[in-house]
């Protein structure tokens, strides 16, 4: 049945407009298709504040992040059906010498599959490089390529981990084989044959002779500008440029032009008469070509595999920069696409809940309660844990980084299900007619866990694009938290004795005199660590002051403070036989002393354990 067009504009108005008051959103753009024609075409608030500008859905330009990958992922099944590249053939062959991965140790190469599978094997790294806020510093894609070359962590096919260095990878493997220059070649072979006429991975910047030509000065008089909410309001914000790694997200569309590349999508990669990719190629990017584990969300040839109401799924691509957050979803077997971007950091929550929400309303109307089986306490203690992402930085402090908030804790829920927490939201996940698979209470989403021993080792994100796996005690939060406490309390009760012992307190041998030295010293550079760690934290809600202001100053210094404290507590440690031999009883500490120094000695080590664990005492690796 296809959509009521008027059901259809009073559904999307009232949605749109509750999430813009909600979530503080200055401007909206949508487009709805379905079967061939557009249903919905519609823009909402504004463009720019200063200007006065709306979003006009046929003019307006938002930047549409990772929806840019779908177009790389073309070209690439393009090359891949002119038979010039082969999915199974490692990467290398056809990147230059100077962008070629490196084996770091690892057996398999890194193939064109794992790279459109989000399954290389890199690590995730993205603080002080995957934005610019100073156009000045973007750097050519291969410049990029061989400065921020990532750590192989894992051998290619084994996890889903998503990485737009790998999708870079293969726009620089694109404009190898092509001979010119990504932007060209995605403009000539993707964008104008699908007469997208106000699509670009172009960037409104000055010109430079060293980077691809920017974008049209017509097209950045429409671009609409990224804002941020805070307590004083609404606040324009310069352009975030990810020209660096274009194939994997500079793109700006409209409205209009996305519902063109949707219905080029639906209609197999053709329109107006015109193919743009083969029907090979649009029934690869509808089937999985790779799948974690049964039941679990995955990738179409690099498109995302999307579970829908009603027990259908999708494909598409979510997508976003600092400022802007969109998503496209296609639902083939409803002749269904639409897309929706915000240009608002808080304004995430639309783009992922409206494309769902209207095949729920008009296609799949949702149970007033949900039919399950509860979860005994004894089956769900299978699962209780905390989890990490996979999708992180391995080492140095954006991987102490990493560690601190890519963090989903599950636990068991009241009502027989899990509890699961990531990013500070807590969504309920009910159990199915089958061990280890959960759907989300709240939408179509799907959640697998595979075990090892018979406990849960990890779980896929219903994205498809990373796994979550268990973390042992020495990676709890709480032991960290601990640790530091302790650290912090010696520390004071360290610097406090130095004031308050008393005449005879103080006698002491020349050595036990060095290790109170040491051990005071350490107390110092502990609480100046700790502290700034802390001020750090202050700033982290200014989440663009994190990213073009890494590595922090605040966390170089807390870093290096805390190795230097960990070199003298190795000291320290080594004189604690020393200390408790002490000298001729007047002139040596009393034994409570020696006790106090011995515990606190174990304290910093400890603490010294933790750190150097979650990569905390790496100030040169950032």
């Amino acid at each position: 049945m296809p959509l009521p067009a008027p059901e259809l504009e009073a559904f999307v108005d009232g949605f749109v407009r509750r999430s813009m008051n909600q979530d503080h959103i200055a401007g909206v753009t949508v487009s709805v298709v379905q079967n061939g024609q557009v249903v919905l075409k519609k823009g909402y608030g504004v463009a720019s504040l200063s200007g006065g500008r709306r979003v006009d859905p046929d003019r307006t330009l938002f930047r549409i992040g990772s929806i840019s990958k779908t177009f790389t992922w073309i070209a690439l099944q393009n090359e891949i059906d002119a038979g010039r590249i082969r999915p199974d053939t490692p990467i290398n062959v056809y990147l230059p010498e100077k962008l070629q991965v490196r084996d770091q140790g690892k057996k398999n190469p890194v193939r064109v599959r794992d790279l459109y599978n989000h399954t290389p094997g890199f690590e995730d790294r993205a603080l002080g490089q995957l934005f610019e806020r100073d156009e000045r510093r973007i750097r050519p894609l291969d410049v990029y390529l061989r400065q921020e070359r990532p750590n192989r962590v894992r051998e290619p096919g084994v996890l889903p981990a998503y990485s737009n260095y790998g999708v870079a990878l293969v726009g620089a493997a694109l404009a190898n084989t092509g001979a010119k220059p990504f932007e060209d070649l995605i403009a000539e072979r993707v964008i104008v044959p699908a007469g997208l006429t106000r699509t670009t991975f172009r960037e409104p910047r000055a010109w430079r002779d060293d980077l691809p030509a920017p974008m049209a000065p017509a097209l950045a008089a429409d671009m609409a500008e990224g804002y941020r909410w805070t307590p004083l309001g609404l606040q324009a914000q310069p352009v975030e440029f990810i020209g660096q790694i274009a194939p994997a997200g500079s793109a700006s569309s409209t409205a209009a032009d996305m519902a063109r590349y949707m219905t080029l999508l639906l209609n197999g990669g053709t329109i107006d008469g015109r193919t743009v990719f083969s029907a090979r190629a649009a029934q690869a990017f509808r089937t999985p070509s790779y799948r974690p584990a049964a039941g679990a969300a995955g990738l179409n040839s690099g498109f995302q595999d999307i579970a829908l109401p009603g027990n259908r799924r999708g494909f598409g691509h979510a997508g976003a920069t600092l400022w802007f957050h969109s998503n496209m979803v296609i639902a083939p077997d409803l002749g269904l696409g639409v897309f929706v971007s915000v240009n608002t950091d808080t304004g995430q929550s639309l783009p992922a809940t409206l494309p769902s929400a209207i095949v729920e309303r008009f296609y799949a109307p949702a149970k007033a309660v949900p039919a399950f089986t509860p979860l005994a306490a004894e089956a769900a203690a299978v699962y209780e844990g905390d989890y990490l992402t996979d999708r992180r930085a391995y080492g140095g402090l954006e991987g102490f980084v990493n560690r601190l908030i890519g963090v989903a804790k599950v636990r068991a829920s009241a009502q027989g299900g899990l509890a699961i927490t990531t990013d500070g939201q807590t969504r309920l996940w009910l159990p199915t007619d089958r061990e280890d698979v959960f759907k989300a209470a709240d939408s179509a989403d799907m959640l697998v866990f595979q075990r090892q021993d018979g406990a849960a080792a990890r779980f896929f994100a219903p994205s498809g694009v990373a796994a979550y796996e268990r973390v042992g005690p020495l990676f709890k939060q709480g032991v960290l938290a601990g640790m530091t406490l302790l650290a912090a309390l010696a520390s004071i009760a360290t610097l406090a004795g130095v004031f308050v012992r008393s005449r005879r307190d103080t006698r002491q041998t020349t050595s036990q005199a060095r290790a109170s030295l040491l051990q005071t010293t350490q107390a110092v550079l502990w609480l100046t660590a700790i502290a700034c760690v802390g001020a750090f934290a202050l700033g982290s809600g200014d989440v663009a002051a994190v990213v073009f202001g890494w590595p922090s100053g605040w966390l170089l210094t807390a870093s290096a403070c805390a190795f230097i404290a960990t070199l003298l507590t190795l000291l320290t440690l080594a004189m604690v036989p020393v200390v408790w031999r002490g000298g001729r009883r007047v002139d040596s500490w009393n034994d409570l002393r020696k006790l106090c120094f011995t515990v606190t000695a174990l304290i910093f080590i400890g603490f010294s354990v933790v750190l150097a664990a979650w990569g905390f005492l790496e100030f040169w690796n950032t």
